[in-house]
């Protein structure tokens, strides 16, 4: 379970959040909760609320990109509520989850289909050249490659965790692969602040992972 203190952090988060749609705090904390209870499932190690607070961080950081800032926010609460490591459609579940949730709340029909459409595009990380909103949430989704050497460490053992029932073999052959579709982009960040400052620091932590990877293998 996550910490007192960083659920009370992230349940005023979603409660400013929401306040700015008119959402009461008996209704936001009755749709915090079952949030609260999918991001600390047992079977969690990276995708959890801590992975959710930092996202919501980063894009505090860059919400001079966006054009819907709220949205960009409702996006990044959802984005990983439903992760199953077995499945392949987890972007498609978690943005069912948000339109039932926040349909249940009342909150406006357009908003709904911003926030479902940016948490689909975190399946393949790519967004259009003036998709701004989509650009800010993806690349706070992808902070984490752009920390220090000890977190990324941290992080990169999580996401191991998280694919216990795959093989060594397999796990090692599946993760180079895709670092590697990282690597091979002409730039993992969109934003101009990530690009010039997080870019480097996110390659060289992906190499080394590849690097530590092959070692393991050998």
């Amino acid at each position: 379970m996550p910490t007192e203190n960083l659920t009370h952090i992230l349940f005023s988060n979603w409660q400013h959040t929401l306040q700015s749609f008119g959402v009461d705090q008996v209704a936001a904390e009755k749709a915090f909760n079952p949030l609260l209870a999918a991001y600390s499932t047992r079977d969690r190690y990276y995708h959890t609320l801590k992975h959710v607070e930092r996202v919501l961080s980063t894009i505090e950081i860059l919400q001079g990109y966006t054009n819907n800032l709220a949205a960009v926010q409702l996006a990044a609460w959802f984005h990983d509520v439903v992760y199953d490591s077995q499945a392949e459609d987890n972007e498609e579940r978690s943005a069912d989850y948000a339109f039932d949730l926040l349909s249940n709340l009342a909150i406006s029909e357009s908003t709904i289909t911003t926030v479902t459409r940016l948490i689909l595009n975190t399946k393949d990380h790519q967004a259009a050249v003036n998709d701004y909103d989509s650009q800010v949430l993806l690349d706070a989704d992808l902070a984490i490659l752009a920390t220090n050497t000890l977190e990324y460490q941290e992080y990169a053992h999580a996401i191991r965790q998280e694919y216990s029932w795959v093989t060594d073999e397999d796990y090692i052959t599946g993760r180079q692969q895709v670092l590697e579709r990282f690597l091979q982009r002409s730039r993992i960040y969109f934003t101009p602040l990530m690009s010039e400052f997080a870019e480097p620091s996110a390659r060289g932590n992906i190499q080394a992972e590849i690097q530590s990877l092959s070692e393991k293998w050998v």
